[in-house]
């Protein structure tokens, strides 16, 4: 069928399709304002009242006006989606910033400087569409390029790396990470018996089970998340030569986690804490950036790395093979309807364009089965791609015809190829060198289920990503772990996950069966069992010992769209409070003054300084660091507020950066000595003289992100 040409022409610049793609989504919309109509345009002027006979009688069948409303009501929900239910996403582009014609064909990364319009979603992998952000988790990273030779869907993930390797298991190991099906719970989360019944049998998920236990997934943002392709894929060039590639997408604000407990605390407080986030930096106009790299493997030095690149749960280290960053990924445009856009939009692993291909990864093979069908079922039909989120911006014309929800309008007699009818002399599609092109390949006989030995080893890499991780990350995976672990009701499972993890480090092993009550972790145990596919007693080579890329802890970075919350009482000093304000908007950071209650408090020279937030209302799993302001009499109301001192306290545990001006110090209840350093502690005088060195220390300690190492802050203030 033919649809509408909205498009660019083909020999359009590229950066025009940003343009083309907006246009298309508005030739959509529908009227804002205006007399309130039925779904025929018919005009009617109540509706606050059904028809019924007298003003006590019953209501009238004849009602269309109050049928079709309560018809489309019960209807105008659709299936949420098996998985990645929940999700928020945004329009963007993408600029290629140098040509990759030496590696692929693939139009949009031709033109160094081009730009294309893309859509992106990030969701949580486990959890039902009404269940909360920051619960420890996968997330999807799914990006449409709207390219000029079609839609290419890169659907990926914030792990590089798979539970399962085949897609045979890709069901099982959803249906054992899903809610118990006896009594639907736990809601998005991984620590119960099924999960961990299902990961202690299958050691192939232990280097993603890294992953997972990791700070990786409790991202402090979407915008500070890092994205994956996950398996590999091959570009294609122009003369037919072929590399395996490797996606990454690299945030712009750097990457950064949250704390486990303060997670948790933020999932009951905001449940749409990374969605809200998302949205409002977008809306402020500091948008999200990711850098799009590519790791590039002649296919004739694939078998000389060590790495099985089609084995989905190894990630390539970036000592082998280095990233070459080529492009920038930029979103600035929330939805205008979440759920014409984010919630229709159909991603599928399938859609590819000329110059990019499939590798023979045994997990994305079954994925391209798969998705057609599913989104067809949720979306009502094959038609699915007629959506204006799903529609490409290039030309569209195929002989497939009808079915439900079918918007095009095809005209004359043709729906079949090859034809003579349609355009006055004939028509035929039967080979050329045009448009995608499957790269050729041999397919070694002979047909069997079994799976290469380089399958096998499912640990050193997850020994690598454990080696790679700094001390305090290594105990927040401990406690993960063990967090995880102590919700499985049966022993057995608890003593094979621990088993396993003997594998990957004894250390890592023994911190968490002690504190479950098992005994030591036995790996000749494991290895005895079913599904151990690696030869007992022999031992497990690693490439590498450690990866410094695999750790978040890196270099300062940006503190753009940080929140920073700033504790104040009747008799604040706002000299110092004033300036460092003014610095921190400056470098992008937001600020917001809170209080014991909303309104105005008064500062110690007498004015009126506006409040924002309570303490209550704000708590400082919200914020990424707090000041509080000198001036004594607002230091001794503060220590004496239990919800301030708490405030303050939980920010320290959190790790997160303080400042604290003059007698602000006091309500840090440690017994610290006078001038002793804290990691990410500031402090100050309320002195002209002392206002720019604290103001270059708070932001260099905000750009670090947290701070480990500090004297132990376990107990409530007095």
């Amino acid at each position: 069928m033919v649809l509408p040409r909205t498009e660019p022409p083909r020999k359009s610049k590229p950066s025009d399709s940003v343009a083309a793609q907006q246009r298309q989504l508005e030739a959509f919309h529908l009227p804002a304002d205006g007399p309130l109509t039925t779904q025929q345009g018919v005009v009617f002027s109540d509706n606050h009242n059904s028809l019924r006979t007298g003003l006590r009688g019953p209501t009238l069948l004849e009602d269309f006006i109050l049928r079709e409303k309560l018809e489309h009501f019960g209807q105008e929900r659709i299936a949420e989606r098996v998985i990645h239910a929940r999700g928020a996403a945004a329009h963007g582009w993408f600029e290629c910033h140098r040509s990759l014609s030496a590696f692929t064909r693939a139009d949009f990364l031709q033109e160094a400087g081009g730009r294309t319009p893309v859509f992106v979603r990030f969701s949580n992998l486990t959890g039902e569409r009404g269940s909360a952000d920051t619960v420890r988790d996968l997330r999807g990273f799914a990006v449409r390029f709207y390219t000029r030779e079609g839609n290419l869907d890169l659907v990926g993930a914030s792990f590089p790396v798979s539970f399962v390797q085949d897609a045979m298991k890709f069901p099982d190991f959803v249906h054992a990470l899903k809610p118990e099906p006896h009594h639907g719970m736990p809601q998005a989360s991984a620590a119960h018996d099924t999960f961990w019944d299902f990961a202690s049998l299958v050691p192939e998920s232990t280097h993603a089970l890294m992953w997972l236990m990791s700070d990786h997934a409790l991202p402090r943002s979407l915008r500070m998340m890092g994205g994956y392709g996950v398996h590999s894929f091959r570009l294609v060039n122009a003369q037919g030569g072929a590399h395996f590639a490797k996606f990454h997408w690299r945030p712009r604000l750097g990457r950064h986690a949250l704390v486990a407990e303060e997670a948790q605390r933020i999932a009951g407080f905001d449940p749409d804490f990374l969605r809200r986030d998302l949205w409002e930096a977008i809306a402020r106009g500091q948008h999200p950036e990711w850098e799009l790299g590519l790791q590039l493997v002649d296919e004739g030095r694939a078998d000389e790395l060590g790495v099985d690149l089609l084995d989905p749960t190894k990630l390539l280290p970036e000592a082998l093979v280095p990233i070459q960053w080529v492009g920038k990924l930029v979103l600035h445009r929330n939805p205008e309807n979440f759920f014409a856009e984010t919630e229709q939009v159909a991603f599928n692993p399938g859609h590819l364009v000329p110059g990019i291909d499939f590798s023979h990864d045994p997990l994305l093979q079954g994925r391209l089965a798969g998705y057609s069908s599913a989104q067809a079922s949720r979306l009502g039909g094959p038609n699915h791609h007629q959506l204006p989120i799903n529609r490409p911006v290039c030309p569209v014309h195929h002989f497939q015809r009808d079915g439900a929800h079918c918007l095009g309008i095809a005209r004359g007699p043709v729906s079949y190829e090859p034809n003579s009818l349609a355009q006055g002399g004939e028509f035929r599609a039967d080979g050329g060198e045009q448009g995608f092109q499957s790269l050729p390949g041999p397919v070694a006989p002979p047909k069997l289920r079994k799976r290469t030995p380089a399958f096998d080893d499912h640990f050193s890499q997850a020994t690598l990503f454990w080696n790679s991780q700094s001390s305090a990350e290594r105990d927040h995976l401990v406690s993960a772990f063990v967090q995880s672990l102590a919700r499985v009701e049966s022993a057995a499972i608890r003593q094979r996950a621990v088993d396993n993890l003997a594998f990957v480090d004894a250390r890592l092993a023994r911190k968490v069966a002690d504190p479950l009550g098992l005994p030591p972790p036995d790996p000749r145990a494991a290895a005895g069992r079913a599904g151990f596919r690696h030869p007992p007693g022999e031992p497990v080579s690693a490439t590498l010992d450690r990866c410094a890329e695999l750790s978040l802890e890196a270099a300062p970075a940006s503190i753009a769209s940080r929140r920073v919350a700033i504790l104040v009482a009747p008799g604040v000093e706002v000299g110092a409070m004033k300036v460092l304000q003014q610095a921190l908007h400056e470098h992008g950071a937001q600020t917001r003054v809170l209080a014991s209650h909303l309104g105005v408090v008064a500062t110690s020279s007498g004015q009126q300084l506006l409040v924002d937030q309570t303490f209550c209302g704000a708590p400082s799993a919200l914020f990424d660091a707090v000041m509080v302001p000198a001036g004594a009499a607002s230091a001794d109301s503060l220590s004496r507020q239990g919800d301030a001192a708490l405030y303050l306290l939980e920010a320290y545990r959190y790790g997160k950066s303080l400042c604290l001006i003059g007698e602000g110090a006091r309500l840090l209840h440690l017994p610290v000595p006078e001038g002793e350093a804290l990691p990410g502690v500031v402090r100050g005088r309320n002195d002209p003289a002392d206002r720019l060195p604290m103001v270059q220390a708070f932001i260099q300690a905000i750009a670090r992100h947290r701070h480990w190492g500090r004297p132990k802050a376990d107990t409530a203030p007095d």
